[in-house]
């Protein structure tokens, strides 16, 4: 599989309908008590970019950008206007936000990962596509500059350090992302008739593994 790194117009993104995607298997047992377990790690995000569309300019726009991506063959970036931060969409990312790992005097690449918190839960989730020039880091609580102490890899969300972090000390980052997608369908069905009576069409999306 081939991914395209490319942002679905950011523009025709905003409005569209989306969120996280849990599997969870339920057995209830004959006592009514239930177990509950799960084979995914991690949640995947799925979309509808068609409640994004407002002109008959922005379906050309879908439609070449679909053509482009041969349907459900190539993958892209997408923006999720609701989660694209590290941070809270009002602020701005800082290098403290996220804990991305514990340096062992070795190690000099860490993967970024945004920490949801709520309670005492957290779940850390991989960051495979952030946003180029986007990435603030830090270690111990100091923040480092970009090209000078730590290099990004933009396609995979991988941080190398020029030195490996001193044992036991937090190495952090904040950042920009977006979330690797693909069509979830190979048809697109337009109708310009239905479109200027506020029928927009659906245009399925989903999260892949990459």
């Amino acid at each position: 599989m081939k991914f395209h790194e490319i942002r679905f117009p950011a523009n025709l993104s905003f409005g569209s309908v989306g969120g996280p995607e849990r599997r969870t298997e339920v057995v209830t047992l004959a006592n009514g008590f239930e177990e509950r377990n799960t084979p995914w790690a991690h949640s995947r995000r799925r979309y509808d970019a068609g409640l994004g569309m407002r002109s008959l300019d922005d379906i050309e726009t879908l439609i070449a950008f679909f053509e482009a991506r041969r349907g459900q063959l190539h993958g892209f970036r997408w923006k999720d206007w609701s989660d694209y931060k590290s941070c809270r969409p009002s602020r701005e990312p800082g290098f403290c936000d996220c804990v991305i790992g514990v340096g062992n005097g070795e190690t000099r690449a860490f993967q970024i990962v945004k920490v949801y918190r709520s309670g005492d839960e957290t779940y850390a989730r991989p960051i495979t596509k952030p946003v180029a020039g986007s990435v603030v880091a830090g270690v111990d609580g100091n923040e480092l500059v970009a090209g000078v102490h730590f290099e990004v890899d933009a396609t995979t969300g991988i941080v190398t350090f020029t030195d490996a972090p001193d044992p036991d000390v937090a190495v952090t980052a904040g950042f920009a992302f977006d979330v690797p997608v693909r069509f979830d369908v190979d048809r697109i069905q337009t109708s310009v008739a239905g479109f200027q009576a506020g029928d927009a069409p659906s245009v399925p999306v989903v999260e892949i593994r990459v």
